[in-house]
Formats: C-alpha cells, structure tokens, sequence
C-alpha cells in the first residue's frame, strides 16, 4: 500500500511505500499514480515559494553584521537549497510503474 505524508522540510506529500509495488492492484496503481501526478504538478509551484526565501535571506544576509546570524543565515539558505534540489529529484522521476516495466518486473 502507499500513503502520502506530509514532508514538512519539502512542504509536500510524498509517497511512502509499505510492502511491494508488484503486489498493488491495477486499479490501485492508477489512483496512486493520479494522486502523486496531482501533487507532482505542486512542485514547481513550491520551488518557487522557496526561491522567494531564499531571495529575502540573501538580502538580509548582504546587511548582516553579525557573524553568527549570518552563519545561522547561511544554513538556513543552505536547508531551503537542498529542499529545492530534493523537490526537483521528485518532480523529474519517473512513476514506479514505468521502472518495474523498464526493469522487467
């Protein structure tokens, strides 16, 4: 079975495998796949709200006179970089189905 559970570091649902793909009904397959392919058309939209942070905390990072906001700056722009690469991975892979036929299974 596959649950979609709330990321809070990507600020979406993904999905959680429990158990094995191949034992999934067909039926079953295609409402996980409609649901995913909902939250994947998000993605873009949610990189974008990211970016915008990512845009406010450089600025402030340019005025920052404190070493160690603009560390904690630093790593916060560093946390909301890789959510973006990880939400890209998402949005860029292929539906599982697609794998297991590709792989033969």
């Amino acid at each position: 079975m596959v649950e979609f559970v709330y990321n809070p570091k990507l600020g979406i649902k993904v999905p959680v495998l429990h158990g094995k793909w191949n034992e999934i009904p067909s039926e079953q397959k295609e409402k996980i796949l409609f649901e995913w392919e909902k939250i994947r058309g998000e993605i873009p939209d949610r990189i974008a709200e990211i970016e915008k942070v990512i845009n406010t905390k450089q600025s402030m990072l340019g005025e920052e006179e404190n070493f160690s906001h603009s560390c904690r700056l630093n790593e916060e722009i560093a946390e909301l970089a890789s959510a973006i690469n990880d939400l890209w991975l998402l949005y860029r892979s292929e539906p599982i189905i697609t794998k297991e036929k590709q792989a033969g299974l």
